[in-house]
């Protein structure tokens, strides 16, 4: 399973929804996930750019995806990022194979 950092920033329009029904969102959101074939890991809410941030885990890059694309669709986010995170040991693998994969930057022109 794939984790994805999501941070979702709302409307004026859906604070003033929320504010005149305050509810746990999150758990509005779960069944998509679940739909989906993944689950929310945790959410907090959040101060600055984005109102709510968490940790959410589905099969693959598509079923993120279609989260931001059926969670925008519904008009009362203006903003959503979802960001594909690998474990310590993922990153160590990813460094270790790139170590070994051989690039060669290119070269300075003679004369810079």
């Amino acid at each position: 399973m794939a984790h994805f950092l999501f941070q979702v920033a709302y409307t004026a329009e859906a604070w003033a929804t929320l504010l005149k029904n305050p509810h746990d969102r999150i758990e509005i959101v779960r069944p998509v996930l679940q739909k989906l074939g993944g689950d929310i890991e945790s959410a907090y809410m959040a101060f600055g750019e984005y109102d709510i941030v968490g940790v959410m885990n589905l099969p693959s890059n598509v079923e993120a995806a279609a989260f931001s694309l059926a969670a925008t669709a519904g008009g009362s986010i203006k903003a959503i990022k979802t960001t594909p995170l690998m474990t310590v040991q993922e990153g160590v693998s990813a460094m270790q194979k790139a170590a070994a994969a051989g690039y060669v930057p290119p070269a300075a022109p003679a004369g810079v």
